[in-house]
């Protein structure tokens, strides 16, 4: 069974203080931890509930610990790389074992986190921050990581979005076959295990695939009317979420058209996808109260898992499994070829998500396209036209997230660290290295002239002004684990 969340551990008490807006981050409550057992605070709660903010506050600050300030990085004057190197200390964290009541999740090893005010590890970033430590050096810490990331598999059956109870409900992109290639324990013991991890994690995937008809859906899985499977974000929880209680409280009554569980679902969604937020996801293309991320299959996430589906497939055969590994390349073939019937836009000439409303590949063009290449589903003939989409997001200090200015932090005029990683690695394994370079360029001058200037590295950048990145639902983190990862790798690999 898995741990209750903070809102269910303290209901109405949890609900009252996220709403009262006594903190100016909504995580910070979820991450508190009590100071006594959660049955008597709710006891003294109902016995003689605080009247106003200030004795709610009087009372939170009796009966809870709050979390420490955000992981403090100072200004470097240090070289790029060093400070890179130097950095993976200030955010390796050793084996959690929560105290009593806390929202944080026991991992068994050391593990690197983000940064700013994530102080937890989490899913997607967690590769990409592998990849500097690779070429830092510090592969005992990659090796930790695939470990605690496997506990998480035998406990709660797939990775979550981060080491928190809130986040049970969700994972996020699956990645972990990636990462389980950057380790070098080669003996069979090992590979049976992290074969049997990426099982598990494809299991939690198509949970549900063998009870659909045609045009039917559960949670993450979807059979189109022609008898495919792919796949949508999902979370399997209807609620607001416990770090984002408030804001999620407040859209859903500026959304009195829309049933509340449904909307809270589609944002739980978006925020499993990684994208949290973007216009990808809303109906309208500009506002959150029309998200609809569960309608939508998604190009990164079934380009991910046709690269799992691979990998299981190529691993399964390495270790004699000739059955499981014909099994997986055939259900590889077929997601292949479902994405490339169905999420591509041969008007657009680009990969995007499908939509299952209009039955269809939408007309906008995202830097998730990135990862048909990255993955290497798309037909050769097709890289030229994904290429010349993509350029179209190119700008002064790399691609673009979307071109559309919503305000969204994954929308213009942002870009992102671990796009670029697939974008430039998908690009050169078909042979577009002229814009895969450019790319790589661009957002290395404008990470480092960044750094120069300031001595920090960022969790997102706005690639049209060179500067830090903004919109959201909080302020730009320092740190930063995904940024740290991939900017050393490109540099290492531009030398």
């Amino acid at each position: 069974m898995n741990p209750p969340s903070p809102s269910d551990l303290f209901g109405d008490l949890f609900a009252a203080v996220q709403e009262a807006g006594l903190f100016a981050d909504s995580k910070t409550f979820a991450d508190a931890i009590p100071r006594s057992a959660p049955e008597a605070i709710l006891r003294d709660w109902k016995a003689d509930a605080p009247a106003g903010n200030a004795a709610l506050a009087a009372f939170v600050a009796a009966n809870f610990d709050l979390p420490q300030d955000e992981i403090d990085v100072p200004p470097d004057a240090r070289p790029l790389r060093d400070h890179i190197v130097e950095l993976w200390a200030a955010l390796t964290r050793e084996p959690v074992t929560p105290p009593p009541g806390s929202s944080l999740l026991a991992l068994p090893r050391r593990h690197v986190v983000p940064g700013g005010r994530f102080r937890e590890l989490y899913y997607w970033d967690s590769f990409f921050t592998m990849l500097g430590l690779v070429r830092s050096g510090r592969q005992d810490l990659v090796e930790d990581m695939i470990a605690s990331f496997g506990s998480l598999f035998d406990r709660f059956g797939h990775i979550p979005n981060g080491t928190r109870s809130y986040y049970l409900s969700r994972s996020h992109p699956p990645v972990f076959y990636l990462m389980a290639e950057l380790s070098q324990d080669r003996s069979e013991a090992a590979r049976r295990e992290r074969l049997r991890w990426m099982r598990i994690e494809h299991g939690f995937w198509m949970d549900g695939e063998e009870t659909l008809d045609r045009g039917g859906a559960h949670r993450r899985v979807v059979r189109l009317a022609d008898g495919t499977l792919l796949n949508r974000y999902w979370d399997d929880r209807a609620a607001p979420r416990d770090e984002s209680w408030r804001e999620d409280v407040e859209l859903a009554q500026r959304a009195p058209e829309r049933d509340a569980g449904e909307l809270w679902r589609d944002i739980r969604a978006a925020a499993e996808s990684g994208w949290d937020f973007s216009s990808r996801w809303l109906g309208d293309g500009r506002t959150l109260e029309t998200i609809r991320t569960t309608r939508l299959l998604p190009i990164d996430l079934n380009a991910l898992l046709f690269g799992l589906e691979q990998a299981i497939a190529g691993e399964a055969e390495a270790l004699g499994d000739s059955e499981t590994a014909a099994a997986f390349a055939r259900r590889a073939d077929a997601r292949r070829e479902a994405i490339n019937r169905h999420l591509w836009n041969p008007d657009a000439g680009m990969f995007a998500d499908y939509d299952l409303d209009l039955g269809r590949a939408r007309d906008q063009s995202t830097a998730a396209q990135g990862f048909a290449l990255f993955t290497g589903l798309a037909p050769a003939e097709r890289a030229p036209a994904v290429a010349d989409t993509m350029h179209g997001l190119l700008r002064a200090g790399g691609l673009l997230t979307t071109g559309d200015d919503t305000g969204q932090q994954w929308d213009a005029p942002n870009g992102w660290a671990p796009l670029h990683w697939v974008a430039i690695q998908g690009l050169r394994a078909y042979g577009q290295n002229a814009l895969a370079d450019s790319i790589a360029q661009r957002w290395l001058a404008m990470v480092a002239n960044h750094y120069d200037a300031t001595g920090h590295l960022l969790e997102k950048y706005d690639v049209e002004q060179c500067r830090a990145g903004g919109g959201g639902e909080y302020g730009t983190e320092i740190g930063f684990g995904w940024t740290n990862g991939v900017t050393l790798a490109l540099m290492q690999d531009l030398d």
